[in-house]
C-alpha cells in the first residue's frame, strides 16, 4: 500500500499563493484569468471583486473589470452558495447554478410563497401561486421591453410588482419590501436574469437587471445536478485542495450526505495535513515549489480566506480580530502565505493597516509597496463595508 502523502502548512500555503495568483510574478494578465483561478468571487459587496481581482491583476484597473462585466460579458454575477452573490467565468456558471443556485433557488421560492400568503396576496395556497407566477412573468416581459431596468422601475411598470410584502411577519425583525426585488432575486437564483450594470460607481449594489437571455444570446446551459455537484466539487479541490470534506460542504452550503455524494462521484486522493485527513486530486499529489515570499493586501469577503471553514494554517490566532461576529473576513494584510494583519481606511479615507505580529523588515517593505499600490487605484473612493459587520480591526483603523 503506498504511503499517504504529507502536506505541510508550508507547501499548502505555496499552493495557496500559486493557483491564487497571489505572487508578483504570478499575477494574472486579465479578469477572466484571476476570476478562474479562484473559481468564484464574492460579490455580496460590489467593492470587493475590484479590489481583490486588482491584488491579483498585473496592471488592473476599473475599465478592466467592468468591461468583463458589462461588455465582453464573459464574467457573470450569480446567486449561487450559502445565498450569496459571486462572480464567475461563464465557463464555471452552469456549474454553479445547477449545482448550488437552483437548489437557493428552491428555498427562496418556498419563502417567497410563505411572505406572499402573509401578505394576504391570495386566499388559497394555490392562488398564492398563480399570483407568483403572474409576477414573475410581468417582471419577464418589463425587462425584455425595457432591456435593462432597476427593481424600482420594475415596480413602477405592474401593480404586482409594486405590491408590499411582509417579511418575517411577527419577528422582532419583520420587514416590508415591494415584490419587484424578491421576485428579481428568485428569478435570478433560477437563472432567468441576470445582474447588470449597478447605478452610480464600481461599488454601488443597486443593479439594473436583464433577461439572461439578452444579456447571453446562447444562454446558461442547464446541467444535470448530480453531474454538476461532481464536476463543482473537482473544481473545488483544483483550487482549495487540499482540503476537507467539512470545507468543501461549508463552502458550498451542501448537506452532508450531498457533499460525500459528490467527492465519491471525484474519488480524491487522501493526503495529510496538519491537524489531519484532507482530499486532493489525485493528478494533483506532486510537490509545488515554494515562491518568494511575497505580501498582499485583499478586500473584506476575499475568496482565498472564505474558500475554507478550517483556517488555522494561515490565519494563526487572529480570527477574532478580522472576523465578524457572521464570520465575515474583513480587510487581511498577508505575507508570505499567513494573515498577519488587516488594512482599513481611516477618517480621512488614507488606507492604514496594522501588523498583529512581528513580521520582519523584508515584510514591512513589501507591505508598504502593496498598501501604496492598492491606495493608487482607490484614489479618492471610499469603501463602506455592505451586509456585514466592521470587525475589530477594522473598527480601531478606522477611528483613526
Amino acid at each position: 500500500m503506498p504511503a499517504i502523502r504529507v502536506i505541510d502548512p508550508a507547501e499548502r500555503r505555496s499552493r495557496l499563493a500559486l493557483r491564487h495568483r497571489l505572487t508578483p510574478g504570478g499575477r494574472a494578465a486579465h479578469p477572466e484569468e484571476a476570476v478562474r483561478s479562484l473559481l468564484a468571487v464574492h460579490s455580496t459587496d460590489p467593492s470587493s471583486v475590484y479590489v481583490g481581482l486588482w491584488a491579483r491583476l498585473r496592471d488592473g484597473r476599473v475599465a478592466d473589470v467592468e468591461r468583463a462585466l458589462y461588455e465582453d460579458r464573459t464574467l457573470l454575477r450569480l446567486l449561487a452558495m450559502r445565498r450569496t452573490v459571486f462572480v464567475t467565468g461563464r465557463e464555471d456558471a452552469p456549474l454553479l447554478l445547477a449545482g448550488c443556485a437552483l437548489d437557493v433557488a428552491a428555498k427562496e421560492r418556498r419563502k417567497l410563497l410563505g411572505f406572499l400568503a402573509a401578505s394576504g396576496v391570495a386566499d388559497s395556497p394555490a392562488g398564492v401561486e398563480r399570483w407568483l407566477a403572474g409576477a414573475e412573468s410581468a417582471a419577464l416581459d418589463a425587462l425584455a421591453a425595457r432591456g435593462e431596468a432597476t427593481a424600482a422601475e420594475l415596480a413602477g411598470d405592474d401593480e404586482r410588482l409594486a405590491t408590499e410584502i411582509v417579511l418575517s411577519a411577527g419577528k422582532s425583525y419583520e420587514g416590508r419590501q415591494k415584490a419587484a426585488s424578491r421576485v428579481l432575486l428568485l428569478l435570478a437564483a433560477e437563472g432567468r436574469v441576470v445582474r447588470g450594470r449597478p447605478r452610480g460607481s464600481w461599488t454601488s449594489h443597486q443593479y439594473r437587471w436583464a433577461p439572461v437571455g439578452d444579456w447571453l444570446p446562447e444562454g446558461l446551459p442547464r446541467l444535470d445536478p448530480r453531474a454538476a455537484e461532481v464536476a463543482l466539487a473537482r473544481r473545488w479541490l483544483s483550487v482549495f485542495g487540499p482540503g476537507t470534506a467539512e470545507d468543501l460542504r461549508w463552502w458550498t452550503g451542501w448537506t452532508k450526505t450531498r457533499t460525500t455524494r459528490a467527492l465519491a462521484g471525484v474519488a480524491p486522493a487522501e493526503v495529510r495535513v496538519e491537524g489531519g485527513a484532507a482530499l486532493l486530486l489525485p493528478e494533483d499529489l506532486d510537490p509545488v515549489e515554494r515562491p518568494a515570499p511575497w505580501a498582499a493586501l485583499l478586500p473584506a469577503l476575499d475568496s482565498t480566506p472564505m474558500g475554507w471553514s478550517g483556517r488555522d494554517w494561515f490565519l494563526g490566532p487572529h480570527g477574532p480580530r478580522l472576523f465578524d461576529r457572521a464570520g465575515n473576513v474583513g480587510p487581511t494584510v498577508w505575507w508570505d502565505g499567513r494573515i498577519v494583519g488587516g488594512w482599513a481606511q481611516d477618517r480621512t479615507g488614507e488606507l492604514v493597516y496594522r501588523f498583529l505580529e512581528d513580521v520582519g523588515r523584508e515584510a514591512e517593505q513589501a507591505v508598504q509597496a502593496e498598501a501604496e499600490r492598492l491606495a493608487a487605484r482607490l484614489g479618492e473612493v471610499r469603501l463602506t463595508p455592505r451586509t456585514r459587520g466592521r470587525t475589530w480591526l477594522e473598527e480601531e483603523l478606522a477611528d483613526r
